[in-house]
């Protein structure tokens, strides 16, 4: 790493008190858009709480952790040079290979001179006679900017579980999305882990190779899939890279933007005998094709009959791999399959099969509290020398609204989303002038190839500041009617297929007290479509003003 990377003074770097733009967080989506905005010309500057690039992949460092799209796709796609010069590694990168991208972007369009690393932003005030936002920081800096975008991550905001006692544990805790830089090692330890979502189904068969004993408490079992990862192909990878433009292209027409080396099914799962199905289903668990096992046919999440194929195949694997009929009951999901993130994983199911490993099903006996000692459940006390959080994220709207920021009149966000976030094409929100929101709900963000999303909307947002610019307008705002309609729109897209069908972070169901909306959009072509429609309209359903 890099001298620069880690400048231990980098939250007293000088701040400018006026710029075109602030843009929150310098993930992948705040690192695009800084290059897009100096292209512009637009004085922009960063704020970022890590100590360096990378966002998600900076902060989540557990064991195991590894992207679920595979690499040749979950990458840049505006720089033709960078693109051939970057070399990755494995089918599907780990955490620390997906960091050096990060920081070999960074490095190579030299984006870290206007990232202010060790700052969060605290508040950010519309100030209607000047239309301008006052933006100030945990250390008092005020920086007014024309725009303010948020670039703070779908799947930023960690949360803890809400269970009594979690503050008079005295050993040591963890939670898998603030890991140690410098790792842990559990060798000889008891180990306790809450969580078995994606994080927790990636960390557990690493943790369980060192620790004496590892208690799994699992509150929903999890479908996963095997990623069947391994080193890339040198000839497979320089064969994509020869014709990346027309893999990119194919891969924006896919409905998650990925997975066009494997055309979608144009068939149901109803029209195929049982063997044909189950044929299918193989054939993508032994190839680890990842969440395009989803995509074996194209009703898996729209006619319960086809989903319950596809859900009962992996059943059928947890009773092949796990010998231990009680333990391969407890594994067994038998909510939707795909209505929660499907997981893809590395020996998950094996793991079980250790015996150093014990698994607790929170149905059968729920936590009671945490200890000073370990984790009370219904049946006893665990004894523990540590306890990792594998307990997600307050998804999607959680970062956005740890920050007060306040619209027209004085309008909170909190309280214009009190009934569920609203916004307009996941762009922009009435009452919150030159307020853009990348990848926001609304938008198929968490349901597609991240990176496809980002730079679609990165694209979008820095073309209409350009509109704005060259067509002398000072604001832009979305209006309430097209909001409403969107909102609409979203929801109706959702209630056609199986995703509402189960309580996950997608509607917010894993935060009490959150109300409960599906947030993204459902199919990336239909909407790209769309938002490039408005902007040939001259932002319909926006009002400019100036």
């Amino acid at each position: 790493m890099s001298a620069s990377v880690a400048d231990p003074q980098a939250h007293t770097r000088p701040v400018p008190s006026s710029v075109d733009a602030v843009v929150v967080g310098a993930g992948f989506s705040g690192m695009y858009l800084l290059h897009k905005l100096r292209a512009l010309g637009l004085s922009t500057v960063v704020f970022e709480a890590g100590t360096d690039v990378g966002g998600t992949w900076y902060w989540n460092r557990y064991p195991g952790a590894r992207v679920d799209v595979e690499s040749l796709a979950y990458s840049y796609s505006f720089d033709s040079d960078l693109e051939q010069d970057f070399e990755w590694q494995e089918r599907y990168p780990t955490q620390p290979e997906i960091l050096r991208y990060a920081q070999h972007v960074a490095e190579r369009f030299d984006l870290r001179k206007d990232i202010v690393f060790r700052t969060r932003v605290a508040s950010a005030q519309y100030d209607e006679d000047s239309r301008t936002w006052k933006v100030r920081t945990e250390h008092g800096d005020a920086v007014t900017a024309r725009f303010l975008v948020m670039a703070t991550g779908c799947l930023s905001s960690s949360k803890l579980p809400e269970i009594p006692g979690l503050e008079s544990y005295k050993g040591t805790t963890y939670h898998t999305a603030h890991w140690p830089h410098e790792g842990v090692d559990f060798t000889g330890l008891r180990v306790g882990l809450i969580g078995t979502g994606s994080s927790g189904v990636q960390s557990i068969p690493v943790i369980a190779e060192q620790a004496a004993e590892l208690v799994v408490f699992q509150r929903t079992p999890a479908y996963t899939v095997p990623a069947r990862n391994g080193p890339l192909d040198p000839d497979e990878r320089a064969k994509i890279k020869a014709e990346y433009s027309t893999f990119r292209a194919t891969n924006r027409q896919m409905p998650a933007a990925f997975g066009s080396r494997l055309p979608a099914s144009d068939r149901s799962a109803l029209e195929v005998d049982a063997e044909e199905r189950r044929a299918e289903y193989e054939y993508r668990w032994q190839k680890g094709l990842g969440l395009a096992f989803i995509g074996a046919f194209n009703d898996v999440l729209i006619s319960p009959e086809s989903n319950e194929s596809a859900a009962e195949f992996v059943r059928s694997k947890i009773r092949d791999i796990v010998p231990d009929p009680e333990v391969a009951r407890k594994l067994t999901p038998h909510q939707v399959i795909g209505c929660k993130r499907l997981c893809l994983d590395t020996g998950y199911y094996e793991t079980f099969n250790r015996p150093n490993v014990e698994l607790v099903d929170l149905r059968d006996t729920p936590i009671e509290a945490i200890t000073p000692t370990g984790i009370r459940t219904t049946e006893g006390e665990h004894e523990l020398d540590c306890i990792v959080y594998a307990t997600g994220f307050d998804a999607m709207t959680g970062a956005l609204l740890r920050i007060d920021i306040r619209g027209r009149d004085g309008l909170p966000l909190q309280e214009a989303w009190a009934a569920g976030p609203r916004t307009y094409l996941g762009l922009g929100v009435a009452g919150f002038p030159n307020l853009f929101t990348i990848t926001g709900p609304g938008s198929p963000s968490v349901l597609t190839n991240m990176m496809v999303s980002i730079e679609q909307h990165v694209n979008w947002i820095a073309d209409c500041m350009d509109h704005l610019r060259r067509q002398g307008h000072r604001t832009i705002e979305a209006s309430e009617p097209a909001q409403d309609l969107w909102v609409e729109i979203v929801n109706a897209m959702a209630g056609i297929t199986l995703f509402p069908t189960c309580n996950s972070w997608y509607l917010g169901a894993n935060v009490p007290g959150k109300t409960r909306v599906f947030m993204p959009f459902v199919g990336f072509p239909m909407y790209a479509e769309k938002c490039t429609q408005v902007a040939q309209d001259g932002y319909e359903g926006f009002v400019l003003s100036g």
